[in-house]
């Protein structure tokens, strides 16, 4: 008995001491885009007719352990007996050493992205009209651009060429030599802001000079910035939300604002949540997470949840009673859902199954 109960301590104790490379992901808040949140709407419009709303179009979120938390051996079992948990290696979460500072200037970075991208994507399925432009979206860290090219700067041209879409600018500077100079025409980033708060045209240009060097991967010529879409829309659209990061809520913010332009009631009153990456035209993407997300948002009273057709079957192999997961690729495939959803004719809704 007494060596048992040694040998229980003891390993209890390793249980507890024995750090393991894991970490740990679990249900997060999940926040009405439709309501508000500490007094202030989530979704703010103005400079266009809106309308009231009802029901929820939840976007969700999923909590994760940082990235210098060391877990053991205990907790990891733990989590991985546990239907709310769900313990996934390190690297899956901080990948090639990612520091948690890192991690989260990049989670800040994509959830602001994902709000741009949600407003053209309801803008284009509204059939509002707004301006695209080409952007320096981030420049590398000691690479030739920095201190030549700064995040924000409209690329008009590349050595002369006129830049209609993010891909010319890199087509246009690998078709140098490591070492040859390409001339950018921009227009400085504070000019460009000014321009759009003041809602006139920007058109004071400068010509920036960067040599290229070779990228390391491949050897060819680079400049060390990406270039991404930036929209000027006809009116504002604010999303008040902090303390979230990543893109997986651009599906629910671009239904969200659709609800609110129209006169018609997406919900029909019902309890909806959903997830869900989106592009400019309205392409729904997977996101990571997705069990810790339909048991959050079950949690929370809700009866639909949207999912990533890429995410379905993940989802699938656990869905929480009373939850009907909901099949979505696009905006329209949601709207579409959303009016199914309204009108009773839950059967015909596209489910997911595992495969």
């Amino acid at each position: 008995m007494l060596a048992s109960t040694l040998m229980l301590i003891a390993l209890l104790c390793a249980g507890v001491l024995i750090k393991v490379p894991y970490s740990e992901m679990s249900p997060g808040p999940t926040v009405n885009t439709l309501g508000d949140l500490d007094g202030e709407p989530v979704l703010q419009i103005s400079g266009h007719k809106t309308y009231p709303t009802t029901g929820n179009l939840n976007m969700t979120t999923v909590r994760v352990t940082s990235a210098d938390y060391k877990m053991n051996l205990f907790e990891a079992v733990y989590g991985w007996i546990s239907h709310d948990n769900l313990v996934v290696p390190h690297d899956t979460l901080y990948p090639d050493g990612k520091t948690e500072e890192e991690s989260t200037q990049e989670n800040a970075e994509e959830f602001s992205q994902s709000q741009e991208s949600a407003k053209a994507a309801a803008l284009t399925e509204l059939d509002i009209p707004f301006e695209t432009r080409v952007v320096v979206a981030s420049v590398v860290k000691d690479s030739p651009s920095e201190g030549k090219l700064h995040a924000g700067d409209v690329i008009k041209e590349v050595d002369g060429t006129a830049v209609e879409q993010p891909d010319d600018v890199a087509k246009l500077v690998t078709k140098h030599k490591p070492g040859e100079d390409v001339v950018f025409t921009i227009i400085p980033a504070k000019e460009a802001a000014a321009a759009e708060k003041a809602r006139k045209e920007a058109t004071g240009t400068e010509k920036v000079v960067v040599t290229t060097e070779k990228a390391p991967e491949d050897g060819r010529a680079v400049v060390g910035i990406h270039a991404g879409p930036d929209h000027i829309f006809p009116f504002t659209i604010d999303i008040k939300l902090a303390d979230v990061g990543g893109p997986s809520a651009g599906l629910m913010f671009a239904l969200g604002i659709v609800d609110k332009l129209t006169p018609e009631d997406l919900t029909g009153g019902k309890f909806v949540a959903g997830t869900g990456t989106i592009d400019d035209d309205g392409k729904v993407g997977p996101i990571g997470g997705i069990e810790m997300k339909t048991v959050g948002a079950r949690s929370k009273g809700a009866e639909y949840f949207l999912t990533p057709e890429d995410n379905c079957a993940s989802a699938a192999k656990d869905i929480p009673d009373g939850l009907t997961l909901v099949r979505v690729k696009t905006i329209d495939d949601a709207m579409d859902s959303l009016n199914k959803i309204r009108a009773g004719k839950t059967s015909e809704l596209p489910s997911c199954s595992v495969k």
